[in-house]
């Protein structure tokens, strides 16, 4: 008795081999597993059945039984063959082998468990084929040649190479539209790989970009795709106008390369924190998340942060890992003012991050809370000593209790306001009032200090006037501005996500020349 295939014959390194197509129903009948968990490595033909992938390839094959695809099974036979060609050509034929032939797998091992599995679910795809590369056998050390053989040269192609050319995975499409969309995704996109050389002009990459959207939204579904591509769309733009060194990346004022050896905010590990940190804003504050990203613009992003120490630094490196991920998560989520479940924060606590043991309010609450408490010192009575020592003119006009609010120096009318530093800025406080006549200051006079005045910016009155009241009033007449010495003193105002004031530009350094 013989079993027979119709085959193709072939020579390939200086040895016959034959190539058939076999019905899937007939792949448990024919081919059978070894346990090779049984024997040690070097008695082994091939690797150890690894159990866990064989539902995940079945599955593809169910889910896309219209366009799945697989290479070639590999396997070695011990009967004698008998090839017998046809008339039409001497390669082209039926290949007989021994009823009592075996069969051993020498590459598709889970292909073909895979195959068995989804049999048993739709035994209709029984009656397809998938080709099939006969090799007689010679010995255990060919058998392992040939493994070694067929992988050693395998080449995994990349994850964000995959995400580009799997048509069927919605969440990939929606995330590509959101890379030609993204204003600070355009052009800044590696496609390709899955971590960036050391001189790429590439800020992203798409396997980033992609696993941070996917914690961002979750599944997408035919009925969701708009939705979500929306969704998608609108937060990565909002995230980006709230990162300054994205924005100087994208105008040309830094290149990518820099940004990525001084700050960790394009990095993999922070963009999944941010796709995490995202899902919690948006169901927390649905319909007006977007004001609440404003926070990203006080975060310090620099590498050399303590802050991020054992989070997903490590010395000098950038560690990711799901661990880092997560704490990664957490920390955002925590300088958004999100809550933290308990596991949370002790694992933010067992990697050394110390929580401010007063972190708080959002919002409203959080700005009326740092205007009554950032008081601290006077430092406007002792800029004004300073006026004294330099013997510079001046006249105060209105007093704040007992501190000089406007002051005329040298025939300019200047509207004085102090703060000390708290939690990393430094946080003023103006009534409507003091906007009410745009012409009844020359300038506004922020000074800053920590217990001591450290710093003074001189403003255009007319200038800092229009940026405070581009932001968010709170309680109707009261507008609030932000200074952060930790990002280059850039100011910001509650509400205003596009816009800055690089203050190191008003950063009046000998007060004699400047009012003389």
């Amino acid at each position: 008795m013989k079993i027979s295939f119709p085959a193709m014959h072939g020579r390939m390194g200086n040895r016959d081999f034959y190539v058939t197509m076999v019905k899937l129903n007939l792949i448990p009948k024919i081919f059978s597993f070894h346990d090779w968990t049984e024997l040690p490595p070097e008695q082994r033909a091939q690797r150890v059945l690894q159990k866990g992938r064989i539902p995940e390839i079945a599955k593809y094959i169910l889910d896309n039984e219209d366009g799945y695809l697989f290479s070639s099974l590999t396997a070695s036979f011990n009967g004698d063959e008998n090839f017998r060609p046809s008339s039409e050509s001497d390669d082209i034929g039926i290949l007989e082998l021994p009823l009592d032939s075996q069969f051993v797998i020498n590459d598709g091992q889970h292909r073909m468990a895979a195959i068995m599995e989804a049999l048993k679910q739709n035994a209709g795809l029984g009656n397809e084929t998938i080709s099939v590369v006969l090799f007689p056998f010679e010995d255990l050390d060919r058998m392992q040649q040939m493994f070694s053989d067929l992988n050693r040269t395998v080449k995994v192609t990349s994850k964000s190479l995959n995400i580009l050319y799997d048509h069927r995975d919605l969440l990939a499409q929606v995330v590509l539209t959101a890379i030609e969309r993204v204003s600070l995704f355009k052009n800044l996109v590696d496609k390709d790989r899955v971590s960036l050389p050391l001189r790429s002009p590439k800020l992203f990459t798409l396997s980033a970009i992609y696993d941070a959207s996917r914690e961002l939204i979750g599944d997408v579904t035919p009925e969701n795709q708009d939705i979500k591509g929306g969704m998608i769309n609108d937060y990565w733009e909002a995230v980006g106008a709230n990162i300054r060194q994205w924005r100087q990346v994208q105008t040309g004022e830094i290149r990518p390369s820099e940004l990525r050896a001084e700050y960790i905010n394009s990095h993999a590990v922070i963009l999944w924190g941010l796709g995490v940190m995202g899902e919690s804003l948006i169901e927390k504050y649905p319909m007006n998340w977007q004001s609440k990203l404003v926070r990203l613009a006080e975060i310090d992003w620099r590498r050399t942060s303590k802050e991020w120490q054992g989070i997903c630094m490590q010395g000098t490196d950038i560690i990711t890992r799901m661990q880092t991920r997560k704490d990664s998560a957490s920390l955002l989520k925590y300088k958004m003012n999100l809550p933290l479940t308990p596991s949370e924060k002790r694992s933010l606590e067992m990697a050394g991050f110390e929580f401010n043991p007063s972190p708080g309010k959002p919002d409203e609450e959080q700005v009326e809370q740092f205007s009554n408490r950032n008081r601290g010192k006077d430092l406007s009575l002792e800029f004004i000593s300073l006026l004294e020592k330099q013997g510079i003119p001046f006249k105060i006009l209105e007093k704040r209790g007992q501190s000089p609010k406007v002051v005329m120096i040298d025939q300019k009318k200047c509207l004085i306001h102090y703060s000390n530093l708290t939690n990393d800025r430094y946080w003023f406080g103006f009534g409507s009032d003091d906007f009410e006549n745009k012409v009844s200051f020359n300038f506004v006079i922020l000074l800053c200090g920590h217990g001591s005045l450290v710093s003074e910016f001189i403003v255009p009155f007319e200038t800092f006037r229009e940026f405070a009241l581009k932001g968010n009033a709170i309680g109707g007449n009261r507008y609030h501005v932000s200074i952060f010495p930790k990002l280059d003193n850039i100011m910001k105002a509650p509400g205003n996500r596009e816009e800055e004031l690089k203050m190191n530009e008003y950063d009046i350094r000998n007060l004699g020349e400047f009012f003389r």
